[in-house]
């Protein structure tokens, strides 16, 4: 294919954002943030065969999936995504078909939330695709959600549910005998084609004290990370984690999915307990699910505990590791 008519064609025909002064087209894009907001900036890089297959995902799904894993980061920190930038390093195996349905699967996730691609770059490769997606998003000043502030005695929470994204994956690696009346479907598409939680961010920022999380990793790394940065104890609670009614059907050890899996790309956090309440009211107002799964208890130590049948484990920050088997 060639470069140039490939820049021409992903050239979005009009923008969304008003403002957004040069996009796509000069040496830079130049937008105007807003005085009252501040800027939040993140950047995930995708590469072939260790995080997506051809075999398993379209290239549709994959382009959806590298976006939606970089708006899950904005709506970790309650902001609002606002523009995105691809750099693409494309193999010999990487024909303008499978190119073209990358950026189509982008674009639809970013017509959702009324982005703007303003950039990126385009190169070739020997072996595999690479796809380095940035996202720029923006918060009203002060507002940002951290993991530092959580404190003794507020409540740990999680929106939507844990555990369907590595079922999939576990369905696409490993297949499982079909079980009676479960949609297996389900799992597959919570795996390729995660939904990032923007309006459940939007409205842990409104409050004066929230830390969050996304659960990429998995849910005891991320709580791990808050507990860290806060140095607090977080104790959650096994028979209060959300999941999908179908989960424990597809595996035995469906808890090791739901605590270590990832990719689910929900929200995980603290707040007050003195909020809860109208925390609560706010996301069934949104139609957001959270789930009142722990608490921030008396410090013992900077780590999770899980309590299950009485007995409490302590739990450690085993989820994906990329330097790590």
């Amino acid at each position: 294919m060639d470069e140039f008519d490939l820049i021409h064609r992903i050239t979005p025909k009009k923008s969304h954002q008003n403002a957004l002064v040069m996009g796509i087209g000069d040496d830079a894009s130049v937008y105007q943030p807003h005085s009252q907001c501040e800027e939040v900036v993140c950047v995930d890089t995708m590469v072939e065969r260790v995080h997506f297959r051809f075999d398993f995902s379209t290239p549709y799904e994959i382009g959806f999936k590298a976006l939606a894993v970089n708006i899950s980061d904005i709506a970790a920190m309650g902001a609002t995504p606002k523009y995105y930038l691809v750099s693409i390093a494309i193999p010999p195996h990487g024909d303008e078909e499978i190119v073209t349905a990358l950026y189509q699967g982008m674009k639809a996730l970013a017509d959702t939330y009324q982005m703007d691609l303003i950039g990126g770059d385009t190169v070739s490769t020997r072996s595999d695709f690479v796809i380095t997606v940035t996202v720029i998003g923006e918060i009203p000043k002060g507002t940002a959600c951290y993991r530092q502030s959580a404190q003794t005695g507020d409540i740990v929470f999680v929106t939507g549910e844990l555990g369907s994204s590595a079922a999939g994956l576990s369905l696409l690696m490993n297949g499982v005998a079909p079980v009676k009346s479960v949609d297996t479907a389900f799992f597959l598409e919570r795996h390729k084609m995660p939904q990032p939680h923007v309006v459940a961010g939007q409205i842990c920022s409104s409050f004066p004290r929230v830390t969050l999380n996304d659960v990429s990793d998995g849910l005891a790394s991320e709580l791990n990370e808050i507990a860290e940065a806060s140095d607090v104890t977080v104790e959650i609670e096994a028979d209060k984690l959300p999941v999908h009614a179908d989960l424990p059907l597809l595996n035995d050890k469906w808890l090791e999915w739901v605590l270590f899996g990832g990719e689910d790309f929900v929200l995980t956090g603290t707040i007050p307990e003195a909020d809860w309440t109208s925390f609560e009211k706010q996301c069934k107002e949104k139609e957001v699910k959270v789930t009142q799964i722990g608490q921030v208890v008396h410090d013992q130590y900077a780590g999770v505990n899980l309590k299950e049948n009485d007995q409490q484990t302590k739990l450690m920050k085993r989820g994906y590791n990329h330097f790590k088997k």
